[in-house]
């Protein structure tokens, strides 16, 4: 027995997230079943991150265990004629038998693109949030501060999210802009349902006006879901980049 690590990448528009549901296809349920046909014998993948519905990833993680002898590297290109072509294997490694990619330390960055213009952009409409309204980018980039460090987030998840501690801490925020794309990349050691979704989605609410860069840190004090601004669409949200420590 042997456990090999996955490097996940998927456009996440067909699916219903990540974990296995029973209302809809999943990344994690296509792993399993072409890797239970391509070894014959019952496979469960162990994911790093539980992306959500509509959520895109360049790379996540997953690990599973099995009996074959084919060679870890050789995984990701037996296991890539399988899948569909909305889920690629980026790479396959053997890793210690007892790696638990959720029980280390690792980091993740997050990336949320929005496509500003006047008029939307077809082949960004999957990858991206449109909106019409224009953003300040510059009063955007001077909230972004007041996320970074550790924080009780409790205002930036969802209401009904079951955790006891809402403490993140959060490496870095930043907004830049190529031609129309305004992207918010974010990198922590974790992140809470919603989390970056609503970070997001108040940002775009200081580009807008409506709020000031200043009142990110009263909304964080708040601890509050209804203080911050709304919870961005999911298309615009991409796990970048995942990194253990």
């Amino acid at each position: 027995m042997k456990r090999i690590m996955l490097k996940v990448a998927y456009d996440g528009t067909a699916y219903h997230g990540w974990q296995i549901q029973p209302n809809g296809e999943t990344i994690e349920g296509v792993l399993n079943r072409c890797l239970s046909e391509l070894f014959k014998e019952k496979i469960e993948v162990i994911g790093a991150s539980r992306t959500d519905s509509g959520v895109h990833a360049k790379e996540n993680i997953a690990v599973f265990d099995t009996n074959s002898l084919m060679p870890p590297e050789k995984v990701a290109y037996a296991l890539n004629a399988r899948l569909p072509e909305d889920i690629r294997i980026q790479d396959s490694e053997e890793v210690a038998a007892d790696f638990h990619p959720r029980h280390c330390d690792s980091r993740k960055t997050y990336e949320y693109r929005i496509y500003n213009a006047t008029f939307s952009l077809p082949t960004e409409r999957l990858y991206s949030y449109f909106t019409y309204v224009p953003l300040d980018v510059e009063r955007m980039h001077e909230a972004v501060g007041y996320f970074v460090g550790t924080h009780d987030f409790k205002s930036f998840c969802s209401a009904d999210t079951q955790v006891e501690n809402t403490v993140r801490h959060v490496e870095s925020v930043e907004v830049c802009k190529v031609d129309n794309v305004i992207t918010i990349r974010v990198t922590g050691r974790g992140f809470l349902y919603n989390m970056v979704r609503i970070m997001a989605g108040t940002l775009m609410e200081v580009g807008r006006g409506r709020l000031k860069p200043e009142d990110i840190k009263g909304i964080l004090e708040a601890k509050d879901r209804n203080a911050a601004g709304p919870t961005a669409p999911a298309c615009g949200l991409t796990l970048a980049k995942y990194e253990f420590l």
